[in-house]
């Protein structure tokens, strides 16, 4: 059974007790539309719902890009400081919803992993990369802004605040061993058995005891949670930076293909 939103954008499909989510934009190497967020949380609710889908797989269409961030055209639009505390809300909740799913979830990723990707991938339970893997939140080099306080969080939770400060202010982009080594990563795989060892390892998953992989999953989300900062307690970094001219300037340069100089203000 394959379900698509009207668009085509993201897609949904169950085989046996293996659900795939597919982000399908290849040609904007899967860059995330307001749409596709809000459509993978109604399948977030469906692989919920569904008792007979045991495993979720999330992969992004082509062979370049599992998700390479938010589509960058969409920020001309914020005027207003409630857009960009909603907008980083929102896709914290986007990410909250996924890591709440009871059932696994493995992250498939070809090539690049950027921005709200690397989230949404952090996110999964189990991440098969190949290669080809740059993986990162290059955002002092593209437009600017900053995470919400949870995204450091999650970042610093996997990586430690050294390496959480070299991804982000230096705007690294891990190759795959890198990600291998800091744990970022489950696996890697040659490009062309990637798709083979992800299904051999969501089968695994589809025939181990259902209740232990939910209890599992929500234990270790609990501990981390309990860690977190509140959402608003960082509410004035994100304005600092969506509100900036610095902002504005580099999301026109973006969409333009032109190089920003940054102001600092």
């Amino acid at each position: 059974m394959v379900t698509a939103d009207p668009s085509g954008e993201i897609l949904f499909e169950v085989d046996g007790p293996v659900a795939t989510i597919t982000f399908n934009r290849p040609q904007a190497m899967n860059a995330m539309t307001w749409n596709m967020y809000d459509r993978l949380v109604s399948y977030c609710d469906e692989l919920d719902e569904n008792d007979d889908i045991r495993v979720a797989i999330l992969k992004g269409a082509g062979d370049r890009a599992f998700v390479s961030g938010t589509d960058i055209s969409q920020f001309q639009a914020f005027s207003d400081p409630q857009h960009a505390i909603d907008y980083e809300q929102r896709t914290g909740e986007v990410t909250d919803r996924l890591e709440r799913v009871r059932k696994p979830t493995i992250a498939m990723i070809h090539g690049v992993c950027v921005g709200g990707g690397a989230s949404i991938a952090l996110a999964c339970d189990f991440r098969y990369t190949d290669p080809n893997l740059r993986f990162g939140i290059p955002i002092a080099r593209t437009i600017g802004n900053c995470l919400s306080i949870r995204g450091y969080g999650r970042l610093v939770d996997y990586v430690g605040p050294a390496k959480a400060k070299e991804l982000i202010m230096l705007a690294k982009l891990l190759n795959a061993d890198e990600a291998l080594g800091l744990g970022v990563v489950t696996e890697v795989v040659p490009a062309d058995q990637l798709e083979t060892r992800v299904a051999e390892v969501a089968d695994r998953l589809a025939h181990l005891a259902p209740l232990t992989l939910a209890a599992t999953k929500e234990a270790i989300r609990r501990i981390l949670a309990d860690r977190a900062l509140p959402s608003e307690s960082g509410e004035d970094l994100i304005l600092s930076c969506y509100m900036s001219d610095d902002f504005r300037g580099a999301v026109q340069a973006f969409v333009e293909k032109q190089k920003y100089a940054w102001t600092g203000r």
